[in-house]
């Protein structure tokens, strides 16, 4: 899979900007600020509709316009395909060629993209959240319809958590009603819970030889997806009815707080090495290798899963690495994936990847090819 082109239409600090890319590595060079990291959010949000940097569309937009367009031509399984994503601050409109798409979800999975930027590392050490959005965002990308059940998961929740906070207030609650969003509530939650276990088992096959590899085989990693209740039973009718017991057993406590206490809201992903919590025993050096292991992993799931390698952005990361993790990243992806790479200096990177790699400057708001 590669990504053949880039329209960039009042985006960010682009004016309007069109670039034409190599099918291996693509540098983009230039000092802070001049809107490097604006280019790969560009093609992730091509990609997913996401930014990894806000949730506000209007942000995208340049600020004497009224919308921002990006294009893309991808070519996949010989394919080439054009991808158009209209941002407005009333939301998305996504085209895939040509066709105006009803849902995200419907356009999600035309580019599959791996991101590594600095702020990955929370991908270890930082919240819940954080790992329950990289867990959403790379199964989206393999699985589409997970992003339909994720969706319909959080309506239901967000009607849930109010039915609850009224009844906290009238301390007064419906018990037909609370059956019915209940189940309504743990018929989907159940097929999330069993898609995340599925993908972190998976990831977990890649990541593991990848850490023992980079680590000079010293670590050995494991990844533990933990839900905040677990799937007990032989079956999802199991699961859902073994699910509600544990609600009903914690009914009054949620009324009293107002709040859905368990689900896969809640969920959390823990990294060990050698038996220890990565998080919390862990030093700055295994943290990032066990980010670094986790997206390398990633590349070969979503190969395995679509046949296809997807794009990499490579957000001023490489700085971040040593050498010996910095030769093996580029090692790794040397001739088979192609990928963006944003620096302010390819000095001190002596690599072939690097060193044969296709640049442009970035100043300004403007792209040129060197």
């Amino acid at each position: 899979m590669h990504l053949e082109n880039l329209v960039l239409r009042h985006f960010r600090n682009y004016e309007e900007q069109e670039l034409s890319f190599d099918n291996n590595v693509n540098v983009f060079l230039g000092e802070n600020a001049q809107g490097k990291t604006n280019l790969l959010e560009a093609i992730l949000i091509l990609a997913v509709a996401k930014s990894h940097r806000t949730t506000n569309d209007k942000d995208f937009i340049s600020w004497d316009a009224e919308s921002a367009k990006i294009e893309g031509r991808v070519e996949k399984h010989g394919q080439s395909v054009p991808l158009e994503l209209t941002l407005t601050q009333k939301g998305k409109k996504a085209k895939v060629n040509h066709l105006e798409q009803k849902k995200l979800s419907q356009y999600v999975g035309n580019l599959n993209v791996v991101m590594f930027a600095p702020e990955d590392l929370s991908l270890v050490k930082g919240a819940p959240g954080v790992r329950r959005r990289f867990i959403n965002m790379e199964i989206g990308q393999m699985q589409p319809v997970y992003l339909h059940d994720l969706s319909q998961y959080q309506r239901i929740l967000q009607q849930r958590n109010h039915f609850l906070k009224q009844a906290q207030i009238k301390r007064k609650s419906d018990p037909t009603m609370w059956q019915i969003l209940t189940e309504q509530f743990i018929e989907v939650a159940v097929k999330l819970t069993k898609r995340r276990a599925d993908f972190i088992e998976r990831l977990e096959q890649f990541a593991v030889p990848i850490h023992f590899k980079i680590s000079r085989e010293l670590e050995h990693l494991k990844l533990e997806y933990k839900p905040s209740v677990e799937l007990e039973g032989a079956n999802p009718e199991e699961w859902q009815a073994n699910l509600y017991k544990k609600m009903e057993s914690i009914a009054q406590r949620e009324i009293d707080r107002g709040v859905t206490l368990i689900g896969p809201h809640r969920d959390d992903l823990f990294f060990y090495v050698n038996g220890q919590n990565v998080q919390v025993f862990g030093s700055q050096g295994q943290q990032r290798t066990t980010a670094l292991s986790v997206k390398l992993a990633e590349i070969d799931l979503i190969f395995e899963e679509t046949g296809e390698y997807p794009v990499l952005l490579l957000d001023d990361v490489l700085s971040e690495l040593d050498d010996f993790r910095q030769s093996h990243l580029l090692a790794a992806i040397q001739g088979k994936v192609q990928t963006f790479v944003t620096t302010t200096s390819t000095d001190g990177i002596d690599h072939e990847t690097i060193n044969s790699a296709t640049t442009f400057l970035v100043d300004k708001g403007t792209v040129t090819k060197q």
